[in-house]
C-alpha cells in the first residue's frame, strides 16, 4: 500500500513559479513509477509528467505543453515527489494530482497505469 500527500498548491500570477511535492510512505519512490496528473473544472484528467527507472537509467516524460516549463524530480532520501513549475499560465490552472505506479514502465501518461493516487493540490494561475 502507498500513500500520497501532494502539497504546495496556490495561487500564483502568470509568468511566476510554483514547486508541488508529493509526499509517499509505504514504498520508496525509487522502487515506483511515479508520474502527475490534472484535471481542470469541466474537464477530464490529464497526463502532466512522469518519472521512473528502466535499465539505462531515470527516465523522465512531459506532455507537450508543460515540456520546457516544468521539471519532475524525486529525492529518495525524503521518498518524495516534486513538480517544479515555472511561467505558469492561466491554462496550467487545476487541480494537480499525483500517482504512483508499481510497474516501471516507461511514459507511462494513462491515468489506468496507476496505481495509487493522492488527494490533489489547487493551482490557480491568475492572469
Amino acid at each position: 500500500q502507498v500513500q500520497l500527500v501532494e502539497s504546495g498548491g496556490g495561487l500564483v500570477q502568470a509568468g511566476g513559479s510554483l514547486r508541488l511535492s508529493c509526499a509517499a510512505s509505504g514504498r520508496p519512490v525509487g522502487e515506483l513509477t511515479m508520474g502527475w496528473f490534472r484535471q481542470a473544472p469541466g474537464k477530464e484528467r490529464e497526463f502532466v509528467s512522469t518519472i521512473t527507472w528502466t535499465w539505462a537509467g531515470e527516465s523522465t516524460y512531459y506532455e507537450d505543453s508543460v515540456k520546457d516549463r516544468f521539471t519532475i524530480s524525486r529525492d529518495n532520501a525524503k521518498n518524495t515527489l516534486y513538480l517544479q513549475m515555472n511561467s505558469l499560465k492561466p491554462d496550467d490552472t487545476a487541480v494537480y494530482y499525483c500517482a504512483a505506479a508499481t510497474s516501471l514502465l516507461r511514459h507511462s501518461t494513462r491515468s489506468g497505469q496507476y496505481d495509487y493516487w493522492g488527494q490533489g493540490t489547487q493551482v490557480t494561475v491568475s492572469s
